[in-house]
């Protein structure tokens, strides 16, 4: 494996770095009050990565187990206790811990334990995921038909087992 090709080719450094506070609020709240931190979208990288903090209210919530054919996604915990699923278990998680899913890989996270939680998700490269979690966020609000749920899922690459 090599560095890939250079983007950046001006001799002198640029002033192009951008910081978020960690008192800046959420960018979207579901219903059950996990809190969802847009550090850095698909769009601000430009393609490169998306990078989310997921703040999990206390009590049971997240995905079951799935997959994705056309990004990695990577989960590290910042606090509490959260369960990962592995693709043959679901294991807990602490301050820490880490997980890589390579495209494909079978996956899934949840708060159980009752408490707060908190981690990072790393999706590479950056997929437009905002669409994604604010639908799902409203969808008690806004109903989909099997048709239109297939789609939806098929569009943002998300595949259930």
């Amino acid at each position: 494996m090599s560095y890939p090709e250079p983007k950046y080719t001006h001799t002198d450094g640029a002033v192009s770095a951008t910081l978020r506070r960690h008192d800046q609020p959420a960018e979207l709240v579901y219903p059950s009050g996990v809190e969802v931190h847009y550090l850095a979208t698909g769009a601000s990288t430009g393609g490169e990565f998306g990078l989310y903090r997921w703040d999990f209210a206390p009590g049971r919530g997240g995905p079951d187990p799935h997959f994705h054919r056309t990004i990695s996604e990577s989960f590290f915990i910042l606090s509490g206790t959260v369960s990962l699923y592995d693709g043959t278990e679901w294991r807990d998680t602490t301050a820490g811990d880490f997980l890589f899913v390579p495209e494909g890989g079978i996956h899934g996270f949840r708060n159980e334990s009752g408490a707060k939680a908190s981690m990072l998700i790393l999706f590479a490269p950056g997929a437009p995921r905002e669409e994604y979690f604010e639908t799902l966020a409203h969808i008690a609000e806004h109903p989909m038909n099997d048709d239109e749920r297939a789609d939806f899922m098929r569009r943002h690459d998300t595949y259930w087992v």
